[in-house]
């Protein structure tokens, strides 16, 4: 059977004052009336059913988690006692959907990135799925044409074409992470690259076997966990086991380890990460100034701005240009458009000015 397993364990600082270290930026509202994590699961449905949607997400917010999504059973929330990346986050799923179904099939996903039409979406999961059911050892990675020249994203190249349906699919000749400016230019112009985007589908038997092929240290440490799964012993184990794996993604791990058992399948929908505040103006439309505006807000003489508060709370900006303005009803953000790698500064120093109740 076909499983969803949506990792939900982001931090999002990119996103303050809106995301906290309580409520982070998959339980924000974006687009719509859904939250991200909301809207993660809801694009699995009716394909894949509540009783086989799984999530992974930290203590911290395993209460949250559960409350955005209730038709999600609670066994099914699976809760790391620590952050330790993507692989063995997957690992630790793989061995709990074994345990109910050991012809168990992952469509893993990121719980915060914006896709539309979810009608392509499950168009593109369902031809990786018949890719599988052909060569059950195949590992399936999406990935999105390129649109402008990002240096954020890690990239796929292409090599042979091994389907000729809908979605191409390609085997995959190499990956490469987080190019440079020019680099990621030459990637855009060749047309042999796509954007990385983190999602995947593949047999949990075979990304266990390949974890224990290419990353014996998390291998190990779930082999013994999955002698724990349904027992008093789960959780003495979790807490033992799962903060001695290495903090590794998936794709460091085996992916690009695993030469010729890799396939990409080009992305049919529209992606975005939504990974800081300048994705608003991908997701809203802009008006005749070119600000982008979710909320009430009055501009005057106001240019290029990023405007984000509620309907009950009105900004008013005059003879403003290029800037990012966030309300809460705890905090306001006001930084400059170009500059808006600084978060991270003052995330540090409301840190070190000991204002931990605004992170």
């Amino acid at each position: 059977m076909l499983h969803a397993v949506i990792m939900a364990g982001g931090v999002g600082t990119r996103f303050w004052p809106q995301s906290r270290r309580q409520l982070p930026k998959q339980f924000l509202r974006m687009t719509g009336d859904e939250t991200l994590i909301q809207q993660a699961a809801n694009r699995c449905q009716p394909a894949i059913p509540k009783e086989q949607t799984w999530i992974v997400t930290g203590a911290a917010h395993a209460v949250e988690t559960a409350r955005q999504l209730p038709i999600v059973p609670a066994s099914q929330i699976l809760v790391e006692p620590c952050g330790r990346n993507t692989a063995p986050c997957i690992g630790l799923a793989a061995i709990q959907l074994l345990a109910v179904d050991p012809d168990a099939v992952m469509l893993v996903m990121p719980a915060d990135h914006v896709i539309q039409p979810t009608s392509k979406f499950q168009q593109a999961v369902h031809q990786a799925v018949s890719l599988i059911a052909d060569e059950p050892t195949t590992l399936v990675l999406f990935g999105v044409e390129p649109d402008y020249p990002a240096t954020g994203f890690g990239y796929i190249q292409r090599g042979e074409r091994v389907t000729s349906k809908t979605c191409p699919i390609y085997r995959v000749n190499s990956f490469h992470e987080k190019p440079n400016l020019l680099t990621a230019s030459r990637f855009m112009a060749t047309s042999q690259y796509y954007w990385n985007c983190g999602i995947f589908v593949w047999r949990a038997q075979t990304i266990l076997d390949a974890l224990k092929e290419f990353a014996p240290e998390i291998s190990d440490r779930l082999v013994c966990l999955s002698q724990g799964i349904d027992s008093d012993r789960w959780q003495d184990l979790l807490e033992a086991e799962f903060p001695q794996m290495p903090s590794i993604s998936i794709d460091y791990a085996v992916l690009e380890k695993a030469a010729g058992r890799v396939c990409v399948l080009e992305a049919p929908f529209e992606w975005d990460d939504v990974g800081s505040w300048h994705a608003l103006p991908r997701l809203f439309s802009s008006d005749r100034e070119g600000n982008t505006i979710d909320g009430l807000c009055c501009p005057i003489d106001t240019e290029g701005c990023i405007v984000r508060t509620s309907n009950q709370h009105l900004i008013a900006t005059i003879g403003l240009k290029d800037l990012i303005i966030v309300h809460t009803p705890t905090a306001t953000l006001v930084a400059d458009k170009r500059d808006e790698g600084s978060l991270k500064k003052l995330i540090a120093e409301l840190e070190k000015r000991g204002l931990t109740e605004y992170l």
